[in-house]
Order: C-alpha cells, then sequence, then structure tokens
C-alpha cells in the first residue's frame, strides 16, 4: 500500500473510531494560530481547488456518518439514558451557569488589564492607556448582577473599536463577544429577545465563531507551519496538508453540531471543551486567557437541560443543512475577502 495512503488511512481510522472526533483533534486544532505564529489577513488564501479535493470529501463523508448516527441514537432509549446522565452530572454547572460565566469572564478580563495593551484577544495590540482599565471596570461590573449589562455593553465597545482598528474581516473571528454580551445584557435585565432564550443567542454565536476559524484552517494552511514544525508529533503522521483539512473538518463539524439537536449538541460542547482545556497545557497561559470564555460557554451548553422531540428525518436533513452551512461559510469567506482585500475581479471559482 502506496505511503501516502497509508498516512491517510491513519487520520481517517482515527476520525472514524473516535465517532466523537476527540482522538482526531490534538490541540493545534483549538490553539487560535494568530495569537502565536505570523499571520496575513491580507494574503492571498489557498485556492477553493485545493481545498475541495478528495481527502477533503472523505473526511467530510465520515464526519456527516458520526452527525447522523449522533441524531438517530437520540431518539431511543440510549440516546434518552445519555441525556439523563448528562442531565444529572452537569446538574451544578446548570445551576451556576451565570455565577461561573461572571466569574471567568471576571477573569478574563481581569488578566487583560494585568497584561495590558490587548483588545479582547491576544493578537489585537493596542496604545491606548485606557483600555486595560476599561476591562478592568467592566469586571467589576460583574460583581453585581444589575451591573452585568454595563460590561455587555462594554464588550460590545471593545468589539466595535477592535474593528475600526483592525478591521471587520479580521474580528469576524471572533462574534462569540458579541453573543457573551447579549447574554449579561439579557441575563442582568431579565429579557428573552424575540423570545430567544440567552443560552441560545450565545450558543449559536460559538458555532459561528468556530465554523468561520474552519475555513480559516483551509485558506491559511501556511499559518500553522511553525506550529507544526515545532511539535510535529501532533500530525499523527500524517502529512501537514492532511492535518490541517482534517482539523478543520473535526472544528467545522463539531461547531455545526453546536446548533443541532440536545445530545448532538451537548456532547459537542463537551468534545470542544476538552479539546479546548487539553490545548492549555501544550500552550501555557495565552492560550488559557483568550479561551476562557469559550470554555465556560461551551461547559453551560454541555449543562443545558432543554429537550425538543428528536424525528429520523432530522438525521435524514442533517447532510442538507450541514452541506448548505458549508458552503455558506466558504462563499462568504472567499467571497468576502476577494471583495476587502482584492476587488471582486478576484473572487474565486472552482
Amino acid at each position: 500500500m502506496p505511503r501516502s495512503k497509508n498516512k491517510r488511512l491513519s487520520v481517517v481510522g482515527a476520525f472514524g473510531l473516535s465517532g466523537l472526533f476527540t482522538l482526531a483533534a490534538p490541540n493545534a486544532a483549538q490553539a487560535h494560530v494568530k495569537w502565536f505564529c505570523a499571520y496575513d489577513v491580507a494574503g492571498q488564501p489557498q485556492g477553493l481547488e485545493q481545498v475541495l479535493c478528495v481527502d477533503f470529501e472523505w473526511l467530510t463523508a465520515l464526519a456527516l456518518a458520526c452527525l447522523m448516527f449522533g441524531c438517530l441514537a437520540e431518539g431511543t432509549p440510549l440516546g434518552g439514558a445519555l441525556l439523563n446522565a448528562l442531565d444529572r452530572v452537569t446538574a451544578r454547572i446548570r445551576t451556576d451557569t451565570e455565577l461561573l460565566v461572571r466569574a471567568t469572564l471576571g477573569f478574563f478580563l481581569v488578566s487583560l488589564w494585568e497584561l495590558g495593551g490587548i483588545i479582547l484577544t491576544p493578537e489585537l495590540k493596542t496604545d491606548v492607556a485606557w483600555i486595560p482599565w476599561l476591562q478592568l471596570a467592566m469586571a467589576a461590573c460583574l460583581i453585581w448582577r444589575r451591573t452585568m449589562p454595563i460590561t455587555g455593553l462594554g464588550l460590545v465597545f471593545l468589539f466595535s473599536f477592535a474593528t475600526a482598528q483592525y478591521g471587520l474581516f479580521h474580528l469576524a473571528d471572533y462574534p462569540i463577544f458579541l453573543g457573551i454580551a447579549a447574554y449579561l445584557i439579557a441575563q442582568g435585565l431579565g429579557l428573552k429577545p424575540f423570545d430567544i432564550r440567552p443560552l441560545d443567542l450565545v450558543r449559536w454565536t460559538a458555532a459561528i465563531t468556530l465554523m468561520w476559524a474552519s475555513i480559516e484552517k483551509w485558506a491559511y494552511p501556511d499559518w500553522t507551519a511553525p506550529l507544526i514544525a515545532a511539535k510535529p508529533q501532533m500530525t499523527m503522521g500524517a502529512t501537514p496538508e492532511l492535518f490541517m483539512q482534517a482539523a478543520g473538518v473535526i472544528e467545522f463539524t463539531l461547531a455545526f453540531a453546536l446548533i443541532w439537536t440536545p445530545l448532538v449538541r451537548r456532547t459537542s460542547a463537551i468534545i470542544l471543551a476538552a479539546i479546548f482545556v487539553s490545548a492549555i497545557f501544550e500552550f501555557g497561559k495565552v492560550d488559557a486567557i483568550g479561551h476562557s470564555g469559550i470554555i465556560v460557554v461551551l461547559l453551560a451548553i454541555a449543562a443545558d437541560d432543554v429537550r425538543v422531540p428528536v424525528r429520523a428525518r432530522q438525521a435524514l436533513l442533517a447532510p442538507a443543512y450541514y452541506g448548505a452551512a458549508l458552503a455558506a461559510f466558504l462563499f462568504l469567506y472567499y467571497v468576502g475577502h476577494a471583495a476587502l482585500f482584492g476587488g471582486l475581479s478576484e473572487i474565486p471559482v472552482i
């Protein structure tokens, strides 16, 4: 058997056997490359003809098989037993979700104040002296429930300030901050906008954030090259190209699962939280601070005990919705990049 085929099978085998993607999702899949390596957002992304290759199709097919299996299992007695077990294990997190979000976000904001010169995430540098002090004041507002909305408004302001400095395309990596802001404002004021729970607002923005980030892994795999060179064991014997394709497919699938049925999204949240936490041991304090907000959101999603009836058609519709989401994000990323940095004449064609 050719060596390249062996490498392909090593990743595909890990991907399938995990069932829930854990074995094929090493730490690099969730370490934010912009925090540790040189990057150029305006640079030309890898062509779609290179992204949508045979390996990509195999990996996507396996991802869909796992997603459909989870949907089908959810409507069985086994699925109900798993949900009951999750309800018991996560009861304390569910009861104290708001407190955990406030405490973790407070840690995040105080850490930014201590580090200084940062707007929300490590690569968004600033020389504006009052930004760290604003972040410290926002942390203080989390002490009381009534002042939580002030912190939420502060997050919206900082997101807008960073967008003005770094551009909309760069900040498209971080809609999770707007979701957390909406959660804090809605919880603090006791609101349920459009009859949508605050937790669902932040769940959707977390899914969007991670789906967008997965496209970046396909568009700019070379950004991660220094990390792979320093930690070659992360690829599990696969080529760097195949590894980045697999990492992107895994992240996109788990992110998409966050907007799917209860057992599927709770399982996905647990896996994603485990991956983010494990990445901290590899990449240290910066990673711990930067990802603390999304980790606590994922724990809240994992603990959410809201249930809806699950039917077989949801499993059958999963490929259609998944394909539509994948096409939409690829379109938005590539067309948006071409429009902002290269002109509409640079829009890629397959």
